[in-house]
């Protein structure tokens, strides 16, 4: 028999689920799944790697969410289309624009006011109440052929009874029941480190956590055979869920990208507009004419722009710099953008091209077909006026952060196992000291040894297991540092948008891996305290020396500067501060810019 398992739940369900998306796309296809279900509660946060694993495992993926209610039962919410996935995101959106971060507060009546396009599987309480039934009589009413209710084995020994109590009560209402697995984690050996996740939820110990744990190590998926034992008697109930997967046909691959419109001049194209301002920019960057050299590079460049179709971006963040230029804040792009001749002449970079040897293919290639990515450093001071600036232009609807996902590293995993397994601070201090740097990961048993303790102890043993399983764990949600996604249409349609810790400020659920991944493109805002000291430092020249100076017309070759270089003496001279660039110093001996971009 087909069978799709439509109730699971990944990592991404914070302290709850205690598996990987990938690790749960494998199995239900190691498995002979039809097809598998991601709702994650509150969220779709993890949906983009579930994408990517189901399309290389060749599974079906069916993109959802768990709503959580703050005035009903739990909906899993699947929508049948585009347009009912964009409701879908606005909906979360409300409920997180709502809340502070890291909460959402949805509905009942948020839900029916964005249920258009979705089918709903209601999750019962452990005992329905006649609320529950009422409830369930009143959405099936609205929602006819879109209700159905979940039906699970807990394992508590009258399952059967319970199942036919559920399928009496879908009767009854018009909401009929279909099979899940409830699904936590890939495999049974997942268990314990479920059991950790929820005492860390819980702020308990294993030894106090009681009835907060989950009653059996069943909560993982099964094959069609398992599941047809499982609900003999209830064949329909299986028969439901490959029929409610086949009417989701959303693929996250339908998620098409536009870029503002804005920054593009009326009755123009963008690559018109684009090249406009590039010719522009050229005349005020050489008043005495543009260099051969100059116009060749900018020809080719315009030339790979207009057929990689990527004009939009650059107008994009010509915009901003354009805006951060006429509020007198310093800005300079960063990174392989220095290599772009159109960079220089749109005033995104100081880098002149007609100075330097820089290679344009090192920020965009024809044949590696990436976007472009250009990173644009502003004063660390006035760089929150340029944030602003952005959801002024284009709206919180329509401009966001990207996230950050705050992920388990050896120390802080170590530390929250230990703590879950009850065992001592000494102990957990012991072990998380035998860790090196935060980005680890792995725990040495040697070390550990060396530290005092015994690996081969079972609690320590136990604990050394479940630590390296919990690292790599999503702990929650951040803000990047300064990555934009700006979109022509509302942006909430694409990805849900939350409250960020600090105010003001908004970001989306997905990372730069996620958006990468569907080819959707940012811009980075980022902030640069060299900067802020330049700026000072040219205030100071024209207020006491009467020079006036940008960053291009810095004269260079200052022999002085590329001395103190050559010594390893770099720190508040020039933008050459991590420790790794600057022992590298004495061995390279820069004597040019060129030596620096090689570096």
């Amino acid at each position: 028999m087909e069978y799709a398992e439509l109730q699971v739940t990944t990592n991404f369900s914070f302290l709850r689920g205690a598996s990987h998306a990938e690790e749960l796309v494998a199995t239900a296809k190691a498995q002979g799944v039809s097809a598998i279900g991601i709702c994650d509660r509150n969220t779709l946060a993890g949906v983009v790697r579930a994408h990517a694993a189901a399309k290389e495992a060749e599974l079906d993926l069916v993109v959802g969410a768990r709503l959580d209610l703050t005035d009903g039962p739990s909906l899993i919410c699947y929508p049948t289309d585009r347009a009912a996935y964009g409701r879908l995101s606005q909906l979360i959106t409300k409920g997180k624009r709502a809340a502070p971060k890291g909460e959402c507060h949805i509905s009942l009546s948020d839900v029916i006011a964005h249920s258009d396009g979705q089918i709903f599987i209601a999750v019962p309480p452990a005992r329905p109440d006649g609320d529950f039934e009422a409830t369930l009589s009143r959405l099936a009413a609205l929602w006819p052929g879109r209700l159905y209710l979940a039906a699970s084995h807990t394992y508590c020994g009258r399952d059967r009874q319970r199942i036919a109590a559920l399928a009496e009560l879908g009767a009854r209402t018009g909401a009929p029941i279909v099979a899940t697995g409830d699904v936590l984690y890939h495999t049974p050996a997942r268990r314990p480190l479920q059991d950790v996740v929820t005492c860390i939820r819980e702020h308990c110990t294993i030894q106090t956590a009681g009835f907060r744990l989950n009653a059996s190590a069943e909560r993982h998926i099964r094959g069609p055979q398992e599941m047809a034992r499982l609900f003999k008697g209830f064949e329909p109930a299986l028969a439901r869920t490959a029929e409610i997967a086949s009417r989701c046909t959303f693929s996250l691959d339908e998620l098409a990208y536009e870029y503002p419109d804005e920054p593009v001049a009326k009755g123009k194209t963008p690559q018109q507009h684009l090249e406009d301002l590039t010719w522009a920019g050229a005349d005020w960057r050489y008043p005495g004419g543009v260099p051969a050299r100059v116009e060749a590079a900018l020809r080719k460049e315009l030339s790979l722009i207009a057929e990689l179709h990527y004009a939009p971006y650059f107008l994009t963040v010509n915009d901003i710099v354009a805006w951060a230029r006429g509020e007198g804040i310093l800005c300079q792009g960063r990174g392989s953008a220095a290599n772009s001749a159109v960079c220089y002449v749109l005033g995104v970079t100081s880098v002149d091209p007609d100075t330097t040897n820089l290679l344009f293919e090192r920020f965009i290639s024809k044949e590696r077909r990436e976007p472009p990515d250009i990173d644009v450093d502003f004063e660390h001071e006035r760089r929150e006026e340029v944030i602003q600036y952005i959801y002024r232009r284009y709206g919180r609807h329509r401009a966001a952060l990207t996230a950050t996902v705050i992920s388990y590293r050896p120390r802080s995993a170590v530390r929250e196992v230990c703590k879950a397994m009850g065992l001592s601070e000494d102990i957990a201090t012991a072990m998380a000291g035998t860790v090196w740097g935060s980005w680890g990961s792995d725990l040495d048993e040697p070390l550990i040894t060396q530290a005092g303790l015994d690996p081969k102890n079972p609690m320590l043993r136990q604990a050394i297991l479940l630590t390296r399983q919990l690292i790599g764990f999503p702990r929650h949600l951040s803000q990047h540092v300064g990555g934009f996604v700006l979109t022509r249409g509302p942006l909430s349609e694409t990805v849900p948008i939350g409250n960020a810790a600090m105010d003001e400020r908004t970001f989306i659920e997905w990372d730069k891996d996620d958006i990468e991944a569907l080819g959707i493109m940012k811009v980075d805002v980022l902030a640069l305290g060299m900067l802020t000291c330049i700026r000072k430092a040219f205030d100071m020249l024209a207020l006491y020396k009467g020079l006036s100076y940008d960053l291009a017309s810095v004269p260079q070759g200052d022999t002085a500067t590329y001395d103190m270089l050559c010594e390893g003496d770099s720190l508040g001279v020039f933008q050459v501060e991590s420790r790794a660039q600057m022992n590298m110093l004495p061995r390279l001996r820069p004597r040019e810019f060129y030596d620096l971009v090689i570096e």
